[in-house]
């Protein structure tokens, strides 16, 4: 099989033309507005909470900067239930707020939190669960509202990969207390780097925007120890462009995701998640899970096989977050409670999806997975 011409890498950021990018941005250099609540930032945020069907978005410069301020708002403190299987920002905002996170296993269906092991998990210190729809596929939400509600804890969903994600008929952001979004230029949707604050009040979103921005609540008065944490209006104006290919973006991931279930499903030893039920799903992932034993080589070691051929897949979510050094000590880190999230971050192997990824990209990939299995048995 012959080699790519230039690498392909797990994920590429979508960009609109960059001449239409041009009159936002003279518009920001004659009204000399870059930040703090300009036009193009309350548009976008008017936009958004439109096309998400939403109540109401705060703009962030980051995702982690809206998960820190989210927990912030409502006022989190003590401990705190989430997931292993996510990326590390979803854990260190709670350390960045000095709230203990308590780990729980995932279920082997789609990863996320399982929902019959967060009760076990919950003590007299435990005030919310930060639940993660990993790969943009929802969580047990029904559930999870249902203990949530008998135990008197607030949800705050880490709905990073979950943008224009509906569940049942409307956006999985409209469950729990809080949901935010990243826009990191790894998304479905990015403004370069960002993210939203998704709140159901006027009232929250009113204290969230104060937090934002240091605690201002006019010139002379500060309401709360805030941050800085605002999006600046180039990002602003990014999102709205961005917003109008977003549909178009979307057919052209299905068309990826659909060209890798026909073909992988016919390797054994290759495994992929099934499709959520009652879900209108965004496609942002395609993570395959290695057999060893069924398909002859480790996922590892296949890992590496593709990087020699220039395909850059990643490995999310590996090693998990209860692995590293600063979360090592806590109780919940043990991996004898942790077994399927465990297994998933062995076997896991994310392949590059994109809306610019070419079909024949997509079926070099498909070809060296199938290629590599057949060799290796021979």
């Amino acid at each position: 099989m012959d080699d790519l011409k230039k690498p392909i890498y797990v994920t590429k950021p979508s960009l609109p033309d960059l001449q239409d990018f041009l009159p936002y941005l003279e518009q920001i250099w004659e009204t000399k507005i870059l930040t703090n609540n300009g036009p193009f930032h309350k548009q976008l945020e008017k936009e958004l909470a439109e096309f998400l069907g939403v109540p109401y978005i705060s703009l962030f410069a980051n995702g982690t900067l809206a998960l820190v301020t989210a927990l912030q708002v409502l006022g989190i403190s003590g401990e705190v239930i989430t997931t292993p299987y996510s990326f590390v920002a979803t854990s260190h905002s709670l350390l960045w707020n000095n709230i203990k996170p308590v780990f729980v296993d995932v279920e082997p269906e789609f990863c996320n939190l399982d929902p019959e092991k967060i009760e076990a998990a919950i003590t007299s210190k435990t005030t919310a669960i930060v639940p993660v729809h990993v790969y943009g596929n929802p969580c047990s939400v029904d559930r999870i509202e249902e203990i949530a509600k008998k135990y008197g804890l607030k949800v705050i969903y880490d709905a990073a990969h979950a943008f224009g994600v509906d569940y049942k008929g409307q956006s999985v952001c409209n469950y729990g207390d809080i949901s935010i979004l990243s826009f990191h230029a790894t998304k479905v949707f990015n403004t370069m780097e960002g993210g939203v604050v998704i709140c159901r009040d006027a009232e929250t979103k009113k204290q969230i925007d104060f937090l934002k921005n240091f605690g201002f609540a006019g010139e002379t008065k500060i309401m709360a120890c805030g941050i800085n944490s605002k999006m600046n209006e180039m990002q602003a104006a990014l999102g709205l462009l961005q917003l109008k290919k977003h549909s178009s973006n979307i057919k052209k991931r299905r068309v990826i995701d659909q060209l890798y279930r026909q073909n992988l499903n016919e390797i054994k030893g290759v495994s992929f998640l099934a499709k959520p039920e009652n879900t209108e799903v965004n496609y942002a992932y395609f993570p395959i899970f290695i057999d060893e034993k069924e398909y002859g080589i480790s996922r590892d070691m296949l890992y590496e096989k593709l990087k020699e051929k220039g395909i850059y897949g990643r490995r999310y979510f590996y090693p998990l977050i209860s692995e590293f050094s600063m979360y090592k000590g806590y109780d919940s880190a043990n991996p004898d409670h942790l077994m399927n999230a465990k297994e998933a971050s062995q076997k896991v192997i994310c392949l590059p999806i994109y809306p610019d990824l070419e079909l024949s990209e997509v079926e070099f990939i498909i070809g060296c997975i199938a290629d590599f299995r057949i060799n290796t048995i021979e």
